[in-house]
Parts: C-alpha cells; sequence; structure tokens
C-alpha cells in the first residue's frame, strides 16, 4: 500500500525546461507525480517520495537506479554483481536466489522490473519518484520497502521537437542521445528516442587473459506511440537495450583464502580466466485508458518484458588458488533468462467529491532459465539448471473520504496470491572413486512448489489546516512472497507493519518546502540465505524479525537565481539474534556435497552426512542488513544572467551514504562496507536552445567497496569528469 508519509523532491524537479527559467521566477514550481494513479501536486498528496524530472537527474549526476542513493534519503543499491540489492530503510532484497521477490519494486512506464537488468543508463527520462515504506493498495505488485517508478518521456501532438545530446569524457567515455517528436494528425503522435555510451575500463587484469571487465559498451532504443481520440487515450511503448561489461569487476576480500594475490591497487585485477557479461532486454507496454462522462477513467495497464544474459565468471578473482584441490566453484559460466507478462486494471473516480476511490485488480507471470556450469579447479565438474515460474495475483481498493476540507480519513485493503513452481538438476561429474581410480557422475533431479497469500491494508489520517500544511498520521501493513527452495524446503513470506507521522509544510510564498516524517516498523520473516542442515544444501530461509524506526527530512528551497535541497535519513535497525551455521568456517569439499546433518553418535561421512553442530554460531543481534544508519545529500546552484538567452549555472552536490552490513555475523572485516561521501559538481552554459556543460564526479577521488558477492568485494567507480553538449528543438 502506498505509504501515507513525507513527500520530497529535488529543488531542480520543478523545472522540465531548463531554457525557460529564470533567476526572476520566485518560488518553487509544483511538482507533479503519478504514484496514485492520477497526476497530482507532490504536496498535495500524503505519500513518502522523492521526485525527480529529467533535468533534475542530470543535474544531479543521477545516471542509473544505483545513483538514486546519492539523491534520495533512506535508499541503499548494494552491487552485487547479476543483481542489485535495492533496500529502502534496511527493507528490501538481500539473497541473489532467483526464488527471491523484490522487496523494493522498480517499474517503467508503470510496468515491474524483476530484479535483472536494473543498471542500464537513464535517457529520455520525463520523471522518477522513489516511495518509502509498503506498497500495495496503489500499484501493482506488492512490495515490503518501497517502490521506484522510472516514466520516460510519452509523444505528444503539438509540435515536432526534440534534442540531441553528447558527451566525452575521461575513460574514453562517449554517449550519444536523441530523441524525436513527430505529431502525426490532431490526435496520433509518435516519439523514437535512442541512447549510445561506450567506455573503458576502470581496471587492468594482470591475469593472462587480458580481460576488460566493468568496461562499457550500451546501446538502447525506444519507440512510443500516443493515440489520444477524445476520452480515450493508448500508449505503447517498446524498448531494446543491448549492454556488454566485458564481465563483473571484483577483488577477493582483504582477509579471506583468495587474497594472496592482492596488489595495493583496487583498480588491478588478478584473474585467470575469460571473463563476460551480455545483457540483453526487450521491454514493452501498452496503456489504454478512457474517461467516462462522470469523471471515472477506466485504465489497463498490459506488459511483457524479455531479458537475457551470458556470464563468464573467474568466481575467486584470483591468479592461483591456494589449494587448487580443494578450491571451489573458481570458475562459472552463466546463462539466465526470464519472460514477465502483466497485467494491471483499475477504476480510478475524480477527486472533485467528498469520496474518492481508486479500484483495481494485478496479475503477473514470470518465466526463468537458469543454466550453470562450475568449473571447481579440480577434478568434479557441476552443472545447474533451474526453471522456476512464479505468478502474483492481487485485487486491491484504497478509498479516501473528506469530512471537510481539513481532515480526511483513507483506507486500503489488498489481498494477494503467489504460487511457484520450479523444476531443475544438479549434475555431479569426475567425482574420483578411490579403488579402482574411476570416476563416478551424480545426476540429481528436483522440483518444487510453493503457494502462500496475505491480507495487507492501510489506515491514515490526514490534515490540512491551511493550503500550506499537511500532517498525516498512519498503519500499513506490506508483504513480499516466499518461495521454494527444492523439493523439500520452502520458505515464508515476509511481512511489515509500518506506522508513521509526518509533517509537510511550504513557507515564504513557497519559496522554502519541508518534509518531515518519522516511522516506526514491526518486520517479520526476513527471508536470507542460509544453509539446510537437514539437507546441507544452501537456501533462502525465514532467518529472523527486526525492528527498524527512523526520521526523514528534506528542504527545497529557490531565491531568485539560487536554489538549494537536500535531506537527511536516521534509520536505526536491530535484527534478532538467530543460530545458524557459519558457511566460511566449513572445510573446503571439491565442490561435492556434505549431506544432512549425521544422527547422533555418527561421525561425518560426506555426501551421506555431516556433524555441523562444530559449526553452527549466533547471527544476528544487531543491525538490518544493507541499512545504512545515517545517509543524507545536499544539492546547491545558481544562476547568472549573461544578457539575451544565455545563463551560467555553476552546481555542486555532496552525498553521503552511511557504513552498513552484508552480512548477519557481522565480520568487520569481510562483512562492512564503509561509508561514503561523495562530491560533485557542474558548470552549464545555456544559449537558448544550445547549452554546453563541464561535469565531474566522485571529485575527490574517493575509493570505496560498493558491494559484495561470496567472498569477493565491487568497488565504486573513481574520478570522472567531461564535457557535454545538447541542443533542443
Amino acid at each position: 500500500m502506498t505509504t501515507c508519509a513525507m513527500a520530497a523532491g529535488g529543488a531542480n524537479a520543478q523545472q522540465s525546461e531548463r531554457a525557460n527559467a529564470t533567476p526572476a521566477e520566485q518560488g518553487l514550481s509544483e511538482i507533479v507525480v503519478t504514484a496514485q494513479r492520477r497526476e497530482e501536486n507532490l504536496q498535495d498528496v500524503p505519500i513518502a517520495a522523492t521526485a525527480f524530472s529529467g533535468e533534475a537527474l542530470q543535474d544531479k549526476g543521477v545516471e542509473r537506479l544505483a545513483d538514486l542513493q546519492f539523491a534520495a534519503p533512506s535508499l541503499s543499491v548494494t552491487d552485487s554483481g547479476l543483481t542489485q540489492s535495492v533496500n529502502i530503510r534496511g527493507i528490501g532484497i538481500a539473497s541473489g536466489s532467483p526464488a527471491v521477490a523484490n522487496g523494493v519494486a522498480t517499474y517503467i512506464d508503470g510496468i515491474f522490473q524483476p530484479p535483472v537488468l536494473t543498471t542500464s543508463s537513464f535517457y529520455d527520462i520525463q520523471s522518477v519518484e522513489v516511495l518509502r515504506g509498503p506498497q500495495g493498495t496503489l500499484v501493482g505488485s506488492n512490495s515490503t520497502g518501497g517502490a521506484v517508478f522510472v516514466t520516460t518521456q510519452n509523444p505528444t501532438t503539438d509540435r515536432v521537437k526534440g534534442f540531441l545530446q553528447g558527451s566525452y569524457g575521461t575513460f574514453d567515455e562517449v554517449t550519444a542521445q536523441g530523441a524525436l517528436n513527430l505529431p502525426i494528425t490532431d490526435t496520433l503522435a509518435v516519439r523514437a528516442a535512442g541512447n549510445f555510451r561506450s567506455r573503458d575500463s576502470y581496471y587492468e587484469d594482470l591475469g593472462p587473459f587480458d580481460n576488460k571487465p566493468d568496461s562499457l559498451e550500451e546501446y538502447a532504443g525506444r519507440l512510443s506511440m500516443l493515440w489520444q481520440p477524445g476520452n480515450f487515450r493508448a500508449l505503447a511503448k517498446v524498448e531494446w537495450i543491448d549492454k556488454n561489461t566485458g564481465g563483473y569487476a571484483y577483488r577477493p576480500i582483504v582477509g579471506t583464502a583468495f587474497d594472496n594475490n592482492l596488489t595495493d591497487d583496487i583498480r588491478e585485477l588478478t584473474y585467470n580466466t575469460p571473463t563476460l557479461n551480455y545483457e540483453r532486454g526487450f521491454l514493452s507496454s501498452l496503456e489504454l485508458r478512457y474517461e467516462l462522462d462522470s469523471g471515472i477513467v477506466l485504465r489497463s495497464m498490459s506488459g511483457y518484458s524479455y531479458k537475457r544474459f551470458n556470464n563468464l565468471y573467474d568466481s575467486d578473482a584470483a591468479m592461483v588458488a591456494p589449494d587448487p584441490a580443494n578450491s571451489a566453484n573458481q570458475t562459472l559460466d552463466q546463462y539466465t533468462d526470464e519472460r514477465q507478462y502483466s497485467q494491471e486494471v483499475n477504476i480510478i473516480s475524480p477527486l472533485d467529491g467528498a469520496f474518492n476511490w481508486i479500484l483495481g485488480g494485478y496479475y503477473q507471470k514470470n518465466d526463468i532459465t537458469v543454466d550453470l556450469d562450475i568449473d571447481t579447479g579440480g577434478p568434479v565438474q557441476i552443472e545447474i539448471k533451474q526453471a522456476p515460474k512464479k505468478q502474483v495475483w492481487g485485487v486491491f481498493a484504497h478509498t479516501g473520504y473528506k469530512f471537510n476540507d481539513q481532515f480526511e480519513l483513507q483506507f486500503g485493503l489488498r489481498y494477494s496470491a503467489f504460487n511457484s513452481t520450479g523444476t531443475g538438476s544438479t549434475r555431479l561429474t569426475g567425482i574420483p572413486i578411490p579403488f579402482p581410480p574411476f570416476e563416478m557422475e551424480v545426476f540429481t533431479p528436483d522440483s518444487n512448489s510453493h503457494k502462500d497469500d496475505m491480507v495487507t491494508g492501510k489506515l491514515a489520517l490526514n490534515w490540512t489546516p491551511d493550503e500550506n500544511n499537511l500532517i498525516y498520521a498512519f498503519a500499513a501493513r506490506g508483504y513480499k512472497p516466499g518461495g521454494a527452495n527444492s523439493a523439500t524446503s520452502e520458505f515464508g513470506p515476509e511481512s511489515v507493519w509500518d506506522y508513521e507521522i509526518g509533517w509537510k509544510s511550504s513557507f515564504m510564498d513557497n519559496r522554502i518546502r519541508t518534509q518531515l516524517g518519522a516511522f516506526y516498523m514491526d518486520y517479520k520473516n526476513f527471508q536470507f540465505d542460509a544453509i539446510d542442515i537437514a539437507t546441507g544444501n544452501n537456501g533462502v530461509t525465514n532467518i529472523s524479525n527486526a525492528t527498524i524506526k527512523g526520521v526523514e527530512f528534506q528542504v527545497q528551497a529557490q531565491f531568485g537565481g539560487f536554489g538549494i535541497d537536500g535531506g537527511i535519513a536516521y534509520v536505526d535497525s536491530s535484527v534478532d539474534p538467530v543460530t545458524v551455521v557459519n558457511g566460511r568456517l566449513l572445510p573446503p569439499n571439491g565442490g561435492q556435497q556434505l549431506g544432512g546433518q549425521c544422527p547422533p553418535g555418527v561421525p561425518s561421512n560426506p555426501p551421506v552426512c555431516f556433524d555441523y553442530d562444530p559449526f553452527l554460531g549466533v547471527a544476528g543481534g544487531g543491525p538490518n542488513l544493507f541499512s545504512p544508519e545515517w545517509s543524507y545529500n545536499i544539492s546547491a546552484h545558481y544562476e547568472f544572467l549573461l544578457g539575451g538567452d544565455a545563463k551560467l549555472t555553476p552546481r555542486v552536490s555532496w552525498a553521503y551514504v552511511g557504513p552498513r552490513w552484508t552480512n548477519l555475523y557481522y565480520d568487520p572485516d569481510l562483512d562492512y562496507l564503509k561509508g561514503r561521501g561523495l562530491l560533485s559538481a557542474q558548470l552549464a552554459l545555456d544559449l537558448g536552445d544550445w547549452s554546453i556543460e563541464a561535469y565531474g564526479t566522485n571529485l575527490a577521488n574517493k575509493e570505496y567497496v560498493s558491494g559484495q558477492s561470496g567472498n569477493n568485494a565491487f568497488y565504486g567507480a573513481p574520478r570522472e569528469y567531461g564535457v557535454r553538449a545538447s541542443v533542443r528543438f
């Protein structure tokens, strides 16, 4: 359900056309959002959101989803390679398993996106909205942590228009973007947009294959069509993405078994296998809207996406393993694809009466294929095939009743159902048999299924004492479905109760806007990867409960040519202690299974059975994972008029994301990501329809770990700078 919390937008979000803004304009312009299925002023709706226009994203150096953590407080994005752990207030996704659903839902043009292929670049963007807290009664798919809405530019029938933009920067980065809007008739228009980006790697591979991990060659194109005769509107969009990075760049975490080849330079890697990362995506959406004479809107949103990946990893990221006979998973060849079908329908009332409402139904189906070939570095080879299928559906209603001009009661209710099935197998070849020296093959087929459902909802009271203030309080429940690891192992859904109060206000003739909110969240059945001692398999389990509380504050101000905006969030979380197997302490097994827990008195005899008792330990008892305690950002700019249409705008931004933990054992050497503060700046010269900008990001060249996967660490981008030119027509 959409939370009723502070609404916040960057000070730059009020400017959709930079060329039309002048210092003579006083105050902040309206920020329009569509998170409640209507176009509304963000200050007038009780939702927890940060909103940016496409211009504001560029001003803040936000080029992709991960960059939003430096512009929106309480949001963190932790790199883990194929997927990114997107968390809001410490709730999101903490497992890379395809069986785990998103805790923070990402939508592109209203269509829910799986947690893969979310690292592509933004281009021709209309707006991005970050909603904090559990969602459900106003959006398609349920989520416990929040939602990110990315809306691309729509075609318009007014005139031929568009833009061209190009840039060149460090690491031989070349970018080119453009869009062309073509009215065909008074009711029909099309828009074509494209994006190209190329960059050398930030890293040097010292290994024999001279890989180029984390380089970039990205192509994308989008075609949109709008048909709007009378009260009917049809909006269709198709997008194609082709992205090649040369593989993921990571280094063994210092203190692990494979760090013996590390140099002091974090930009030097020691791979001893080829690496590859090739991603392709096709996204499509069709929105149909019809407005009745009464003002009621009938809406349909249909979506289809197909995403494919080919990855080749040097899993240990090491030139020479310390013990090749026992070093597992040194090379991994992966193919993954995911097809998604979704359908949402809504009936939306107008807002001019005392009673307003939105009714909705949602269906989503995901078909996933995963093929893994693992070279363990020893005689044993592993082939894993998985084919999970997921279906989710829900019905929801969100209502509001205005007692008078000041008080409104909101109530939302949703029923969600989830069903997953899966087939797969694990094949082990090359298992040595000691007498005589033969090899054995083991084939283990698997099928699984899981079902769950839940009722969630929201109750809120909003008080608008005058046109400049909104005070609110609410209680809301969110839900994330469970799933299955195997035929004998399932995990249940997550749920969260969220309680919030807040105040949104405007001062000095709307020259200053503030949003202040406080929240308390009761988080149940946290899903995390752990070893099931009954089988010896690693899988997802409901490991613990947590409590999360905090405060968020944002401010935007505009005084003539001077503008400033910023936000700060404090999040205090605590996970209950839990006893689990510490997999890091287990003996190396050369890729073979250890087996389930041995009966009392029976010694370990892998793969028949294994005694896990000496390797059990207490985890948890500290902060929630991927949850920085403090995050804040501030940005300021000033427009100097140079005469005519010319103006010069310097802009500087500072953003800080605090330290966070990646594992419930809280090992300070292996599980701790240090906080980082990043400085960026721009100097833009606007000459009417033409503009040229000098830009720089991470100007202090901060070295920091951006995420982890297994025993390997990812690093953030170094200092980058360049020049960008664009023309609007």
